[in-house]
């Protein structure tokens, strides 16, 4: 097949959706069919910001959240052109759409369109604050998630509750296929722990905690700054390594302060995703601490998937997806979200006993390569896309 993976928002990017989509075109090429891309990116620059960002930050400063939506409706004029453009040259099989936006653009196309859902477009807007719970501009936004998933010939989500809740909504069933990382890429590197301290300016002697998460609010960052006192308490040398920019990196740093712990908490900022296995690799144990936020929780994380798979411990919040990955004291340790005091005897855990830790790394590594593969998941879609065809 000749297969054209699609998105409204940039490519590449640091964040999931991206490391998403390149991990499914290696996978599908290695199937032996031929995969492009397409994103709002390939808009000419002088576009991007005169026609799609400009007018969305006055019209933001008129009315809450209608700037967003003017922009996302951009998005989708510029992509059904770039879509239409590309297609022109003939030959494409199927369209994989990865966003709402990006699957009513593809719609106006002669291509047959599948879609993938990585969250909830409406509900993370308004978690983020990018549009009031109940406006006209969510009420936008809803009418605009319903007709992509309703229009389309087959969906596919992230995890269950997208399933279920897209279902309940719309009375679409769709199909559901967990995320999934390069198991080539994403191996265990343990033993050059030293030498990529060294390079990443880190102490031997340190004991690191990772957190490889944009820094916004639903990705729970602030949780391990507020455990950190009292895991130094009993591990002086222990650190949290923020691998991430967002909106919340000023509200942590303040946080930082006022509890003493400044000198123990680093943030490296945006870290390219191919230097991302050095950091799974000099650290001690990975966190990704989700919490609930406007509705919205963690899908099958990328970033929880490649920690497993670098070989290092996992602990992460019992939320969404998270509870699906995770067998908890097997593969991983699982905390309540948002209990600082259960967040902070885990990492304890983990560094009174690293015996333990290692044997939930071996199993978690195992059941990575077992299940959630790039090559298993790239069979999965492959099928998908023949029962979109066969419509």
């Amino acid at each position: 097949m000749k297969i054209l993976l699609a998105t409204a928002y940039d490519y590449p990017h640091l964040g999931g959706l991206s490391v998403h989509m390149t991990t499914l075109k290696a996978g599908l090429e290695s199937r032996g069919h031929t995969v492009d891309i397409v994103s709002f990116s390939d808009v000419p620059k002088w576009k991007q910001d005169g026609v799609v960002r400009g007018p969305a930050f006055v019209l933001n400063k008129m009315k809450k959240g209608s700037g967003y939506v003017w922009t996302l409706n951009r998005r989708k004029d510029e992509l059904e052109s770039l879509i239409k453009e590309k297609i022109s040259g003939g030959g494409y099989d199927i369209i994989n759409a990865q966003d709402a936006f990006t699957t009513l653009a593809a719609l106006e196309s002669d291509v047959p369109v599948a879609s993938t859902v990585h969250g909830y477009l409406t509900f993370e807007g308004i978690s983020k604050g990018t549009v009031m719970e109940g406006s006209t501009e969510a009420d936008k936004l809803k009418e605009a998630e319903w007709k992509s998933y309703k229009s389309t010939r087959e969906v596919i989500t992230v995890d269950t509750r997208i399933k279920d809740y897209i279902e309940k909504e719309t009375g679409v069933v769709g199909n559901m296929i967990k995320n999934f990382i390069d198991v080539e890429s994403f191996k265990p590197e343990i033993s050059r722990r030293d030498e990529f301290r060294e390079k990443y300016g880190f102490e031997k002697d340190d004991m690191i905690f990772f957190v490889p998460r944009r820094l916004t609010k639903k990705n729970g960052v602030i949780y391990p700054i507020l455990s950190l006192p009292a895991v130094l308490e009993k591990f002086p040398k222990a650190r949290v390594v923020f691998a991430g920019t967002g909106e919340m990196m000023e509200t942590m740093k303040a946080k930082a302060a006022e509890l003493g712990v400044a000198d123990r908490v680093t943030m490296v900022g945006a870290v390219d995703h191919a230097d991302m296995i050095q950091y799974y690799a000099l650290s001690n144990v990975a966190l990704v601490p989700s919490i609930y936020s406007a509705g919205v929780e963690e899908a099958t994380s990328i970033s929880a998937l490649e920690a497993m798979g670098s070989g290092v411990p996992l602990i992460a919040c019992a939320v969404g997806g998270l509870k699906e990955i995770i067998e908890d004291g097997v593969d991983g340790l699982l905390v309540e979200e948002q209990n600082v005091e259960a967040l902070s005897e885990a990492m304890i855990r983990l560094l009174n006993d690293p015996t333990f830790g290692q044997q939930l790394a071996d199993t978690a590594r195992a059941k990575i390569v077992a299940e959630y593969s790039h090559f298993a998941a790239a069979e999965k879609y492959e099928k998908i896309y023949e029962k979109a065809l066969g419509k």
